[in-house]
């Protein structure tokens, strides 16, 4: 199957380097047996992890580790990163043709991948929505590590993009507690549109018996040690890159059995490694979003064309609860 004329180019988005990017121009391979093409209409800026790789400071000892699927380069730069598009299969195998998909691929208005790294999006989901994939597949393996129970206390430190994502599913289950925790108080907005209680850190409740921490600092850390119960576990989904990192084991880490587990989204959490697949794992979190309640991490779009003056104003601005929406929205050739 031979790509026509107009679609045998396409436009990527690269870190050059630390605190620049820019849009570069590659030609398409012919799509193989099992592969296809792929054209964008959103992807998603993931800010924790983006952010990291734009400034340069994925440490070297991790480097490998944190390749995403479809990267090209290496780090800190010319790399090519990212992993939240979703668009339609021009060209591929019948059974795939015309279908919405998602795939942990960088920015980018077309490309060429295997049928197995694509995962299908339901048609009660759009397709703006689809690239928040990644998140809520982040934050299931989260909940497959912890096991909440019922009538648990829990608290969510941190109340950004994973940290939201995160409440949201919790809210689908029948704890006696469930708190979103952190300094801004514009994040309550957040807490209440899901139906969960909201709190500055120095006025949530302890005593939790999982806490969930999402605010990559230290402070937030240390105030999950504190919420957490005895015996208590924190489940650590922040990654720092390469930010030094404070935590207070002096106190009363060790009398009161805490327990802080790493939770990689690289593997599927050990409670389910050997029931479920990774792909069966974004098949569970695309279907997840049905639920509209996903639209409160979504910003307004903007235009690929616009991504490095995007990435720098991001990185200006810093964190923030929402998923930038990069739109790939410019008229296609007709056939």
């Amino acid at each position: 199957m031979t790509i026509p004329e107009h679609r045998r180019h396409a436009t990527a988005y690269w870190t050059v380097r630390p605190g620049q990017g820019e849009l570069r121009a590659e030609d398409l391979p012919e799509p193989q047996d099992g592969e296809a093409l792929v054209r964008a209409l959103y992807s998603g800026i993931s800010r924790g992890t983006e952010l990291l790789v734009h400034h340069g400071q994925v440490p070297d000892s991790v480097a490998d580790t944190m390749r995403a699927p479809h990267q090209d380069g290496d780090f800190p730069a010319p790399v090519k990163y990212g992993y939240l598009s979703v668009g339609v299969v021009e060209q591929g195998p019948d059974d795939w043709k015309g279908r919405t998909v998602f795939c942990l691929h960088p920015h980018q208005d077309r490309y060429v991948v295997p049928v197995g790294g694509l995962t299908r999006v339901p048609d009660g989901v759009p397709p703006r929505r689809a690239v928040l994939t990644g998140m809520v597949e982040t934050a299931l393996n989260a909940l497959w590590e912890a096991g909440p129970r019922l009538g648990d206390r829990v608290a969510v430190v941190g109340g950004g993009l994973l940290g939201g994502t995160l409440a949201t599913l919790l809210t689908k289950f029948p704890l006696g507690r469930l708190e979103l925790v952190d300094v801004d108080p514009a994040k309550k907005r957040i807490a209440t549109a899901l139906g969960v209680d909201f709190a500055h850190p120095n006025d949530a409740q302890p005593d939790c018996d999982i806490v969930f921490h999402c605010s990559a600092t230290s402070d937030g850390l240390q105030r999950s040690l504190q919420l957490a119960g005895d015996e208590a576990e924190i489940i650590e989904l922040s990654w720092y890159g390469d930010n030094p990192v404070h935590v207070p084991l002096g106190e009363d880490f060790h009398a009161r059995r805490l327990s802080i587990i790493a939770s990689q989204v690289g593997v599927v959490a050990k409670a389910r490694r050997h029931r479920r697949s990774t792909q069966e794992r974004l098949e569970t979190a695309v279907g997840l979003l049905e639920d509209p309640a996903f639209d409160l991490f979504l910003s307004q779009d903007t235009s690929f064309a616009e991504l490095p003056q995007t990435m720098e104003k991001l990185a200006e601005d810093g964190g923030g609860s929402a998923c930038h929406v990069v739109s790939y929205s410019s008229p296609q050739p007709e056939e």
